[in-house]
């Protein structure tokens, strides 16, 4: 009895594990490992998930890392764990609250004073919060659109001028796949029109992460010929804490792992195009371009260039920013 289990229970986990395998040969993975000493990078969301394990590559590489965060106790917590298995490289941790524009002006006041050159962007950091919690940034923005968007949009033009300055230089968005379920409604930025219950998405992450890809676009378009090249992507479906803020029961396990099997990714997993992005020689000249499981990505939605020309302007005034680029 016992043998005839065996027989039907090893297959099965033999066929499960080669479909794993499979599916993690898919998402791909960098394959630079050049070193980047003397190179200084800067991640948003840098204590946790996909940032951490990015900033973990980085300084595995020899990099200088500025761990941008709002916690700054995880962030000497996360240094602490990544110092147990590299100790190469350097990791300088900084208050960055996204949420409040006035923090972003603080810290980019502080990184130009302090940092005579920047080499990579990495705008990582990302607010995954249920609509019916109607969270509002500092500056009143609804909470996703605030900070996955506004907050580093902020972040990335006051930092540009140091960017061209240490051209070649890359400035990396963290965008999604769910962008596609996104919409850009001008009449309705903060969300108050759109329903709290609009479907199996969070409608606001959605909108937030389409207007990453339409800010990459742009954002390349108004740098040309700069030195600086720009790039957006998808890291996959990774387990992060990304979604904390949900609650989940014993049973969403059961019925979740089927899908975890086939696509959810981990972190370090999660964080292989971004570290493709920021550091392959390959890519280097390529701005513009979408990347997903470190290749590129050509997503179903088509991303309308005067909507984002659009967006960028509006930004622009909801953040209280002038550019001349």
């Amino acid at each position: 009895m016992v043998s005839s289990v065996v027989y039907i229970i090893f297959p099965i986990l033999l066929a499960v594990g080669l479909i794993r395998k499979y599916r993690e040969y898919q998402w791909g993975y960098c394959k630079s490992n050049s070193s980047l000493h003397g190179k200084v990078f800067l991640v948003t969301g840098a204590n946790s998930g996909i940032g951490k394990e990015t900033v973990r590559e980085l300084v595995r590489r020899k990099a200088r890392v500025i761990m941008a965060c709002r916690d700054m106790k995880k962030a000497r917590l996360a240094i602490e764990d990544i110092r147990r298995h590299e100790s190469s490289g350097e990791l300088i941790p900084m208050h960055l609250d996204l949420a409040s524009l006035k923090s972003v002006r603080k810290f980019c006041e502080e990184v130009m004073k302090d940092f005579p050159k920047i080499h990579v962007l990495i705008n990582n950091a990302g607010m995954y919060i249920p609509m019916e919690e109607k969270k509002k940034t500092d500056d009143g923005f609804e909470i996703h659109f605030g900070v996955n968007h506004l907050g580093h949009f902020l972040l990335t033009n006051l930092l540009l001028p140091r960017l061209k300055e240490s051209a070649p230089s890359r400035i990396v968005i963290v965008s999604s796949a769910l962008h596609e379920q996104g919409k850009i409604d001008f009449d309705d930025l903060n969300g108050e029109k759109t329903p709290t219950k609009s479907g199996r998405h969070n409608s606001g992450y959605c909108n937030s992460k389409l207007a990453n890809m339409l800010f990459s676009i742009e954002l390349a378009k108004r740098t040309q010929d700069s030195g600086v090249c720009v790039y957006a992507l998808c890291p996959g479906f990774a387990y992060t804490g990304l979604f904390r803020s949900r609650t989940i029961k014993w049973y969403h396990y059961i019925l979740f792992s089927p899908i975890a099997l086939l696509y959810l990714r981990s972190a370090a997993q999660g964080a292989q195009t971004v570290i493709h992005c920021a550091t392959c020689e390959e890519v280097e000249g390529e701005s513009g371009l979408l990347y997903r499981n470190c290749t590129i990505y050509k997503p179903k939605k088509k991303l309308d260039p005067e909507v984002a020309s659009k967006l960028w302007e509006v930004s622009e005034k909801l953040v209280g920013l002038k550019t001349s680029l």
